[in-house]
């Protein structure tokens, strides 16, 4: 009986250190389906964006937004914005990047495949539309900033071996190692 509880509060706590400094916690049993279901929310809303932007019946453009955006908002990456939408190859990168990302970044959390890297890039996007909407009216925080923490979260619990397809392929078997154990670094981009 002991046992039990003890490799049970082993396996819901968790211990980071960083800079010096160790915070400790314990998830809740139902930590895994509140993971899931950001990882789940998250990626219907990318995937939704995304295949909207690409289905449009107007071609996706990022050139006015990158050009106007942030310069009308005290935006302290004015500057780059400005850069980013006066300079033809970057608006077209990302008149490709952006809608063919979302929906990559949302099929992939949707499905739980290589969630860390699709949560890095998704994280990435939301600092970049946070700082193209920044607005500081109402505090710094805002629904840019809460869903790259979100994408964050997920990426960090690695959701995507939470009824994912994650959990399969860091088990695939290549000259009778896993996949993680032949490749460490996939840990990085899985889980």
């Amino acid at each position: 009986m002991t046992a039990n509880t003890n490799s049970s509060e082993t396996s819901n706590t968790f211990k980071s250190t960083i800079g010096g400094y160790t915070v400790r916690g314990r998830a809740h049993s139902l930590s895994a389906w509140f993971v899931l279901s950001l990882r789940l929310m998250m990626g219907y809303a990318f995937a939704y964006s995304g295949f909207t932007k690409i289905a449009a019946a107007e071609p996706f453009d990022a050139g006015g937004y990158l050009t106007h955006v942030a310069a009308t908002n005290g935006n302290p990456l004015a500057d780059l914005f400005a850069w980013m939408g006066s300079t033809a190859w970057f608006v077209e990168f990302a008149n490709v990047a952006v809608p063919w990302g979302e929906l990559f970044i949302g099929l992939g959390l949707l499905v739980g495949a290589f969630v860390r890297l699709a949560a890095f890039f998704g994280a990435l996007m939301m600092l970049m539309f946070y700082f193209g909407n920044w607005d500081v009216s109402h505090g710094v925080i805002n629904g840019d900033f809460a869903y790259m923490l979100v994408f964050l979260v997920v990426a960090a619990f690695g959701a995507g071996r939470i009824l994912g397809l994650d959990a399969y392929i860091e088990q695939y078997e290549v000259g009778g190692e896993t996949l993680v154990e032949r490749y460490p670094a996939l840990e990085y981009v899985l889980g």
